[in-house]
């Protein structure tokens, strides 16, 4: 009796057992179709989310947080492959601090684990990222990875860039589901990418139009070149982000460059300087009549000139006017670690630097067209002067000549007489004039520019390098000749004596003109002046400056060296 009620009630007990099983797997379940439908609507809002930006930067971070989010990694990256289709580009994080990102310095270059999903773009699961043969090891600061897990993200069949998320929290793995999430945002990823692109080259096309519309304008009202070209460079540079335009004109009778005009960051060391016409990046633009870019700009120039690009990169010369002969250079700079200037970017400065090139056409046209009106005022002139007033006083010193013959009284007669001498003498100075007025200029002589960068190039043997040249101001118009010569003459001897004394690996020379006073300074870095060397040099260039009116002045900077400057007045004195 007693084992039977213990039988009966063991068999109660068991279909409660299996029930209790029955309704925990279901609960495991429903608990799974839970997190599974959580988990697609958090994915729908991460691909609502990603698909509403326009902006290209803001939603390749969105896409970072979203799959942070996501997966629940506590770091989260996107790295960008730049066009080479080996390095990254750019690096957009989640999870590190800024202060963190400092410490740790210039954002991954694409080696290592993150190599391998750009070589091999393919989804990547890791317990442990130092156990992978590819494992490239964290810089100092960096904080510790193990979990990782990364996939490609694809804008119309080509790899755009990768995302990559480690450290899943609460010490768990990532999974297939992780990764299967992943790819699909991706996807996602790679539509919004495409999208923004779509939209920022439209608004960029657009500013574009604008800035070309507004320099037509200025063309056709009739404005001189200056104010053109300083438009297009200020629009260039503001359009493509750029840390620094630059405008660079050949010089005539000198096979050099000289920077007319710049403008941004560092413009003032720029400004008037004189350039060789094929060395450095405006030199080969120039030379080669092609548009030349580089990544970083500092790297392209002389030892002698990178200090003027210190913190810039990025850099690219278009060339003005290519079709009929090369008129300049326009040279843009963006701030070191930057984006290198795409295809489409040099293409759309292309057009822009035709603009440079009718404005250039445009002012040559109306310089000519304003000096053929002076002849032929002059022609005019000439033509009366000789037609009527020559012709008129020598009728009139005919008449007194003819009439002196009937005057008696000696003293009017030699009144009569010098009267008609002051005609003949009138008539040969007015011919003259109209010898002046009709006589057409041959060629003139070389201006104080020209003259000045081939002092510059003859010494350049001697010293053994290239010196620096930079002028600025109306030298060659508002320098008078004899003056103009002392310059030549003073660098002439300037430049001998760093060659023959200095032992200087650089120099530099500046000729500067404000419309009052000319200014010549030539600077080396060498052992400066001995205090019992010969001094001849010296007093014929102080000299010249007190024939001019000026003065000349030596010093030697903290940095050691020798820093000559000669001046003398030009203007009204």
């Amino acid at each position: 009796m007693g084992s039977s009620e213990e039988s009966r009630q063991a068999r109660v007990r068991l279909p409660h057992l299996r029930l209790d099983e029955l309704l925990e797997e279901l609960q495991a379940r429903l608990d799974a179709a839970r997190g599974t439908r959580d988990r697609v609507h958090s994915l729908l809002e991460a691909v609502l989310s990603v698909g509403r930006e326009l902006d290209l930067e803001q939603a390749l971070h969105s896409i970072v947080e979203a799959a942070a989010v996501l997966v629940d990694a506590e770091y989260a990256a996107l790295g960008v492959i730049g066009p080479d289709g080996r390095r990254l580009s750019a690096f957009h994080t989640v999870g590190i601090d800024e202060r963190r990102i400092t410490a740790i310095g210039h954002y991954p270059e694409g080696h290592g684990i993150l190599g391998q999903l750009i070589s091999h773009p393919e989804p990547l699961r890791l317990e442990k990222l130092s156990a992978h043969p590819a494992s490239y090891g964290f810089p100092p600061h960096h904080p510790p990875m193990n979990t990782f897990v990364g996939v490609p993200i694809r804008v119309r069949d080509q790899v755009f860039g990768n995302l990559y998320l480690t450290e899943k929290r609460g010490g768990a793995q990532f999974d297939e589901e992780d990764e299967s999430v992943l790819s699909t945002l991706a996807v996602a990823a790679g539509v919004a990418i495409d999208n923004a692109r779509l939209y920022e080259e439209s608004r960029l096309r657009e500013r574009w139009l604008q800035a070309s519309a507004e320099i037509t304008h200025r063309l056709m009202s009739g404005s001189d070149r200056g104010e053109v070209l300083g438009l297009i460079a200020e629009r260039a540079r503001e359009i493509t982000s750029a840390a620094l335009a630059v405008v660079a004109l050949p010089m005539a009778d000198t096979g050099a460059l000289t920077v007319e005009l710049a403008i941004g960051e560092g413009a003032e060391a720029h400004r008037g300087l004189v350039l060789p016409a094929d060395d450095g990046l405006i030199g080969r633009a120039f030379s080669q009549a092609t548009s030349v870019g580089t990544a970083d700009i500092s790297a392209e120039e002389r030892a002698a000139d990178q200090a003027r690009f210190t913190g810039l990169g990025p850099a690219v010369g278009i060339p003005i006017g290519a079709d009929e002969g090369v008129r300049g250079i326009v040279l843009l700079a963006r701030g070191r670690g930057q984006a290198e200037f795409t295809g489409k970017e040099t293409e759309a400065l292309r057009g822009f630097a035709a603009q440079a090139a009718v404005a250039m056409e445009l002012a040559e046209r109306r310089e000519d067209a304003e000096e053929i009106a002076v002849l032929q005022d002059r022609d005019r002139i000439a033509r009366d002067l000789h037609d009527l007033a020559i012709q008129r006083l020598f009728a009139t010193g005919m008449t007194l000549q003819s009439a002196g013959r009937f005057i008696e009284h000696s003293e009017a007669s030699e009144r009569v007489a010098r009267a008609v001498d002051d005609l003949d003498e009138t008539i040969k100075i007015i011919r003259s004039t109209i010898f002046g007025l009709r006589a057409r200029e041959g060629a003139t002589a070389p201006g104080l520019r020209a003259r000045v960068v081939r002092v510059v190039g003859d010494a350049a043997p001697l010293l053994g390098f290239a010196p620096s040249l930079r002028m600025e101001g109306l030298v060659d118009t508002q320098v008078p000749k004899e003056t103009a010569d002392h310059v030549v003459a003073v660098l002439s001897e300037a430049l001998a004596n760093t060659a023959r004394h200095a032992r200087a690996t650089r120099a530099a020379v500046a000729l500067e003109t404000d419309g009052r006073e000319v200014r010549l300074t030539v600077s080396d870095n060498g052992v400066g002046i001995p205090p019992d060397g010969r001094r001849s040099g010296l007093r014929n260039m102080a000299e010249r400056a007190g024939q001019s009116g000026g003065d000349l002045a030596l010093h030697s900077p903290p940095d050691g060296g020798t820093t000559l400057v000669w001046r003398a007045p030009v203007g009204d004195r």
